[in-house]
């Protein structure tokens, strides 16, 4: 089936009323995708499970693709992903509301990468700006792509940060993906899906409304392997981004502040609750597991499991890396030669080998392989 009419499949499907992914995964499964479930006769949509009001809705003249979604999807950057299509990202699709399909404004493969969501206020302080521009900057640095919402405030810098240090960003609208919100960030949006991905869950042309961004903040969550929290309130829609980010097992991170300082409130409380306080780029570093991230996308990425490598416990991309390293120092570009693999897949791995002792930083942004007692 032509992935087209998936896509625009997907996007119907996105404004169908009762329309998500518990309520069709087994007609999907059943009818070969969105597009297949398009297609399909009403008597064979509804026998394969699709709710009354779903197979209603695409009876009717709103059912069929719209010439503004035909015309979006022109674009060889623009993509719809439903959450079975290979390229949706691995972590999310386990998420427990994992959302029906994906608007993508970019590059989808860059998807794979793991990610770090940086929220907090929308009027933050300067020294809390400065925070996010710079743990953004920093830990894209590291190979971590930066995930946020586009909000003024700590999403901006943070965006910014990512895109400072020639990194991957993500910006997760509360909108249709063709109606950037706020207007003042239209400029950083194209910047980020030149380089990473605009992303939403919501039809073409919907408005910024109120009650899409809780569901915003939950993909945010989802994508990551953890949140960090730079000034927030004590109500404040970062917190419901760090409850859900808990929820689904994810780290938390909050940067502390001055106990005069409202904004630092939010981050005392989730600090109190567990969250990880939060000072260099290190404490972040150090607390994510880059081991699980990457069997959970390898395993998506290969389907069914396969027997293991005589490496046990070390998967082949990472297997591949160590053995083009030896312990010479090398630099990303070197071993991106020897390996054939992207930039940001190399830097990506270095550092969770760094972190599980296999590797060290050696001066001048190279990396040398530590010997290991066997």
């Amino acid at each position: 089936m032509p992935l087209s009419d998936d896509a625009l499949g997907c996007a119907a499907l996105l404004r169908a009323p009762a329309s998500d992914r518990e309520s069709l995964a087994t007609a999907l499964r059943r009818l070969d995708g969105a597009g297949g479930l398009l297609r399909a006769t009403s008597r064979e949509r509804l026998a394969a499970g699709v709710p009354p009001a779903v197979d209603a809705f695409l009876r009717g003249p709103c059912g069929v693709p719209t010439p503004a979604e035909q015309r979006w999807l022109d674009d060889p950057r623009h993509h719809v992903l439903g959450f079975w299509h290979p390229e949706f990202p691995a972590l999310l699709r386990g998420t427990h509301n994992c959302p029906l399909a994906l608007y993508v404004d970019g590059d989808p493969a860059a998807l794979c990468q793991p990610q770090l969501a940086i929220v907090g206020s929308r009027n933050p302080t300067p020294p809390g700006l400065e925070n996010a521009f710079e743990f953004a900057q920093l830990l894209a640095r590291r190979g971590l792509a930066i995930t946020s919402g586009l909000a003024l405030g700590i999403d901006t810098a943070a965006h910014r940060g990512a895109l400072a240090a020639q990194g991957t960003t993500f910006a997760v609208l509360g909108s249709g993906i063709d109606w950037v919100y706020p207007r003042e960030n239209r400029r950083l949006a194209a910047d980020i899906a030149c380089t990473g991905a605009l992303l939403s869950e919501f039809a073409l042309g919907a408005p910024p409304r109120p009650a899409h961004f809780p569901q915003r903040n939950r993909i945010i969550a989802g994508l990551s392997l953890g949140t960090l929290i730079v000034e927030a309130a004590r109500r404040s829609g970062s917190l419901i981004t760090a409850r859900i980010a808990c929820d689904e097992g994810r780290e938390v991170f909050a940067l502390p502040g001055s106990i005069q300082n409202p904004l630092a409130r939010g981050c005392h409380e989730l600090i109190k609750q567990g969250a990880k306080l939060t000072e260099t780029a290190h404490d972040i570093l150090s607390e994510l597991n880059f081991s699980d991230f990457f069997a959970t996308t390898t395993a998506a990425r290969a389907g069914p499991a396969s027997p293991k490598s005589p490496a046990a416990g070390m998967d082949k991309d990472r297997k591949i890396l160590l053995d083009a390293l030896g312990f010479d120092p090398a630099g990303i570009d070197l071993l991106v030669v020897r390996t054939g693999l992207k930039p940001e897949a190399v830097s990506s791995i270095m550092l969770t080998l760094e972190l599980e002792g296999y590797v060290q930083a050696a001066p001048g942004g190279r990396y040398s392989r530590v010997a290991r007692s066997p």
